[in-house]
């Protein structure tokens, strides 16, 4: 099959990639089923607080669709952003990633007459404290708490 006839699995592969990163951090969490979800990941932060995440992948460096986004005033609940920057076929590439609590997404919509979108402008722009913000997950998080670390643990045993 040629490369530019490959078809994508973009919304799977970006899903498997942010349980993989979870999981590489220590965190417990788990993969939602199902076709029609608006929860995609399940986490579980501590004893009493669980978390959800909605994965948005794309293949290539574009605006996020948001047409099925609510945003929603709960600290508890994540939009994952991520992108493959057009390197999707290529394994050993990490994508951009931003974390963003759902109360905090508000700015980076944007309206169009057709459609709504989240502009990854805008995100790049104003969004730096969301890039990499792995932290909002760790066992102890407040959504709130700014980023501690964006770096994968060593574990040396």
């Amino acid at each position: 099959m040629r490369k530019d006839t490959v078809p994508y699995n973009t919304n799977l592969a970006a899903e498997f990639w942010v349980l993989s990163a979870l999981y590489r951090f220590g965190v417990e969490a788990y993969l939602t089923l199902g076709n029609k979800k608006s929860i995609d990941i399940l986490i579980v932060r501590n004893s009493r607080t669980i978390c959800t995440v909605d994965v948005k992948g794309l293949a290539g460096p574009y605006d996020w669709p948001a047409d099925n986004i609510k945003v929603l005033n709960n600290p508890n609940h994540f939009y994952i952003f991520l992108s493959f920057e057009g390197k999707i076929s290529d394994p050993l590439a990490s994508p951009s990633v931003w974390i963003i609590p759902s109360n905090q997404l508000k700015p980076f919509i944007k309206p169009y007459k057709t459609r709504v979108v989240v502009s990854r402008a805008l995100v790049k722009r104003d969004g730096s404290k969301f890039k990499n913000a792995w932290q909002y997950f760790s066992y102890l998080a407040d959504a709130e708490s700014p980023p501690i670390s964006t770096q994968f643990p060593i574990i040396v045993e």
